[in-house]
């Protein structure tokens, strides 16, 4: 036997979750599909397979419907034991390769979040932080991208930048979605990236702001009231679904669902819009730092 995975500390198999692998599910469901026919013609159940392979039977289950990662070591005794002719062993470097494209382009915990957005037919968001992600220059989000710690590898980067960059599509779509931003103005004094990175990006906001159908409102610092102190959050309508809302923190994020949570998001963001300044004042504010500087 070979002795590729076992259970816990008890020798029982463990029951694996099923991982999100995004934009590679269709190869992976094709490999899944072969282990599948392979271990059918040898005649052997999922049990027996996992058994002789060392496997829960929940993953081999996973994995051939596409829903875990075929691990090299995984490939390599199955080959052996459904007699495959290396079949499946080869696929070994491009199932890692795929996954690691999968694991870049959209961190796992932000791609649910990623896919509703493409379908967007309405956005709204309040950011504290840093600029929203839509509105981000290349330069700025290279920059931020290089900032993280632990730090991330120039192909990662690069990658990740690039996707940034790719989701601003559903900018320039028509007929255009419905798309307003409330910016907490103490993230135009943040020069993330040094002050030609945030000049540009400030450019940049004057030209989304002057835009027709996108709304741009800068929350001043000088409020004694303030409903967005609970942190920043999106709402977001797909075409033909309900409205959700949509929190991020570190590097954990919740899609929101529940109406009434929902409602309550959409209250706070309408009263953060009466309290921010009009989208011309807003414009004016930029402007005016522009000019300072």
């Amino acid at each position: 036997m070979a002795g590729v995975r076992g259970g816990g500390a008890s020798g029982e198999a463990r029951p694996e979750l099923d991982e999100d692998l995004g934009e590679v599910s269709d190869f992976f469901r094709a490999v899944g599909k072969q282990i599948k026919l392979l271990r059918e013609r040898a005649g052997l159940t999922q049990k027996e397979l996992a058994d002789q392979i060392g496997y829960g039977e929940h993953l081999i289950g996973s994995v051939e419907r596409g829903k875990r990662t075929p691990q090299p070591e995984l490939l390599d005794a199955a080959d052996r034991i459904l007699n495959a002719g290396g079949l499946l062993a080869i696929a070994k470097d491009d199932v890692m390769r795929a996954k690691a494209k999968a694991r870049v382009r959209h961190p796992a915990w932000f791609r649910d979040f990623a896919g509703l957005e493409a379908e967007a037919v309405e956005l709204h968001e309040y950011s504290t932080l840093v600029f929203p992600g839509l509105l981000q220059t290349e330069a700025h989000a290279r920059a931020l991208y290089g900032m993280r710690q632990p730090l991330l590898t120039e192909d990662v980067i690069e990658q990740r930048v690039t996707a940034r960059i790719g989701r601003q599509e559903i900018l320039t779509r028509w007929p255009r979605a419905i798309f307003s931003w409330v910016i907490d103005e103490s993230v135009l004094h943040r020069p993330l990236g040094g002050w030609e990175v945030h000049a540009g990006q400030l450019e940049h906001l004057l030209s989304v702001g002057r835009t027709r159908g996108m709304s741009l409102q800068i929350m001043p610092l000088a409020r004694f009231d303030h409903p967005g102190m609970g942190g920043p959050f999106t709402l977001i309508t797909p075409k033909g679904r309900t409205q959700s809302g949509y929190i991020e923190v570190q590097q954990s994020s919740r899609l929101i669902t529940d109406p009434e949570e929902v409602r309550i998001m959409s209250a706070r963001y309408g009263t953060l819009r009466a309290q921010a300044h009009t989208p011309p004042e807003s414009l004016a504010l930029i402007e005016k730092m522009l000019g300072e500087r």
